[in-house]
């Protein structure tokens, strides 16, 4: 295996660092290291141990609301056996509406705290909104990256298979005429032969370059007739567009495919963002209803906002324990990418860690794999040039039917020099390399980022759901129920000083009475 080296223009981030620095445990309590290897399940184990404290938290809040809904209901029974006392209480000091100045102070306190925490849960749901576009932001990035990165791959591999067709082409065609019709000169037939001889080395060289492509669609057409994919053949088409691989199961093919990786991300992507986009609205609209039902004092809206609370409590620490998990196992890839990638089978199956090595490295230092077979290649192609030159030059005048032929070798020829030249370009590192670094800014950094606002918003809307559910009952006992208002109504409609009151007003605004 090769040696790892830095990925060049990238560096793992302070959050990534931070991430990754924590301590690991399995479900036996054992300290394991960080290194990001996703099929074992002793990584996994310290994943789920991760997950198991927004757990631990949820049990904690259900307590803590719990312990509030006992203690309102037992303060409630001691008021009703205060109820008279306070009623007198009040009366003598000129109140006026049956609630004494320290029940006032409590009923304002808890008002103030659901109106608080309903303020901290929109705060949390402006961060939410801010992570969840970080987060898409980064995916489209890495997205963008692969989908380029398998335009070059679909490109090189077109170029050599018509390099090679093109050559096929002139073998089997107009190289076996020039043989039938210079079969009387032996100078000009092994000028002929060694045009084939050099061909077919070309041929060989040619397909002796492998960047996965072709063992990758051969895997992929065994895999759709088992399963049933969709299978697109891979063109140079802009990589915006690129219809590489239609995904119908979870399985990943092996070799790796940037195309089928892109439109799996892409399919998941709008699943994940569309999930916490509801999850957003549905804590708003909880938020929002809440304070509606505060200032209108409607029991039957805080009733139902109180369950859509409970379920919006529990979604906040499960959604809290997936991003944990998810954060600490991508920090633990963003620290050290080129490790997992040479040391994954479904990378390195059919691409040799050399090849890997220079194309995730990109180093001055380091030649390409290909550029022997590319030397041997171009000297080829110029000694071909060189047999056909001297044979324009010399057979035509004694062999004049064979222009034709001749002719269309040599443009056979140059098409397949100039496919010769794009190719050598498109295998140099740099292309591949500028894709595989922008892949890994927007997972590593965008998308981090955007997973820990994501973090902080759970955490945050668990905090002010759970401080709702605990104020809410003291809110409920704060609003006046139907009889108190009818009793009310009745003892001011029979009070014989406002009738009187309101009469007078009344003839006074009766100018003719």
């Amino acid at each position: 295996m090769a040696a790892m080296t830095t990925v060049p223009s990238y560096t793992p981030s302070l959050w990534v660092r931070v991430c990754h620095a924590l301590p690991r445990l399995d479900l036996s309590m054992q300290m394991r290291d960080n290194m990001f290897v996703p099929d074992s399940w002793e990584y996994q184990q310290t994943l789920l141990v991760l997950s198991s404290l927004s757990a631990i938290a949820l049990v904690v809040s259900l307590l803590v609301v719990l312990s509030f809904l006992i203690h309102y209901c037992c303060c409630r029974r001691g008021d009703r056996s205060e109820g008279s006392e306070e009623e007198e209480e009040d009366e003598d000091g000129s109140t006026g509406h049956g609630y004494s100045g320290k029940k006032g102070r409590g009923i304002c306190c808890v008002t103030w705290v659901a109106v608080a925490a309903v303020t901290l849960c929109c705060v949390a749901i402006g961060i939410g909104f801010y992570g969840n576009s970080e987060a898409n932001d980064g995916m489209y990035q890495l997205t963008s990256s692969l989908l380029t990165a398998n335009y070059t791959l679909a490109s090189i591999d077109l170029l050599i298979s018509d390099t090679i067709t093109g050559l096929q082409l002139s073998i089997s065609g107009p190289l076996t005429t020039l043989e039938e019709l210079f079969t009387g000169s032996k100078p000009f037939t092994v000028s002929t032969r060694n045009c084939r001889r050099l061909s077919e080395n070309v041929i060989s060289l040619l397909s002796s370059i492998s960047m996965a492509q072709s063992s990758s669609d051969a895997a992929l057409a065994n895999d759709s007739s088992v399963s049933g994919a969709s299978i697109v053949p891979l063109t140079p088409v802009p990589p915006s567009v690129a219809p590489t691989v239609v995904p119908t199961s979870n399985l990943m093919p092996n070799p790796f495919s940037p195309g089928w990786a892109a439109n799996t991300l892409m399919v998941n992507e709008d699943y994940r963002w569309l999930s916490y986009v509801l999850l957003l609205l549905l804590d708003l609209i909880v938020c929002l209803f809440i304070l509606l039902g505060l200032a209108k004092q409607a029991r039957w809206l805080l009733i139902l906002m109180t369950v859509l609370a409970w379920l919006a409590l529990f979604l906040s620490w499960g959604s809290l324990g997936l991003e944990t998990a998810t954060v600490v196992a991508l920090s633990d890839f963003c620290s050290d990418p080129n490790a997992f990638v040479l040391n994954s089978t479904n990378f390195n199956s059919g691409t040799s860690s050399d090849v890997l090595d220079y194309y995730l490295t990109c180093s001055r230092r380091m030649s390409s794999p290909f550029q022997q077979l590319m030397t041997q290649s171009q000297r080829a192609l110029s000694n071909i040039h060189t047999h056909l030159s001297s044979l324009d030059r010399n057979a035509l005048t004694q062999f004049p039917k064979a222009e034709k032929s001749l002719r269309e070798v040599q443009q056979i020829l140059n098409s397949t020099e100039g496919n010769f030249h794009q190719l050598v370009a498109l295998l140099n590192c740099r292309g591949l390399n500028k894709d595989y670094i922008d892949s890994l800014k927007g997972l590593c950094y965008d998308g981090m980022e955007g997973l820990l606002y994501l973090s902080l918003y759970s955490f945050l809307s668990a905090l002010a759901f759970t401080a709702i559910l605990c104020s809410l009952p003291g809110a409920w006992r704060s609003f006046p129920s139907d009889s108190e208002e009818y009793e009310d109504s009745d003892s001011e409609s029979e009070d014989p000083f406002t009738s009187h009151q309101d009469s007078k007003r009344f003839l006074q605004w009766q100018p003719w009475l």
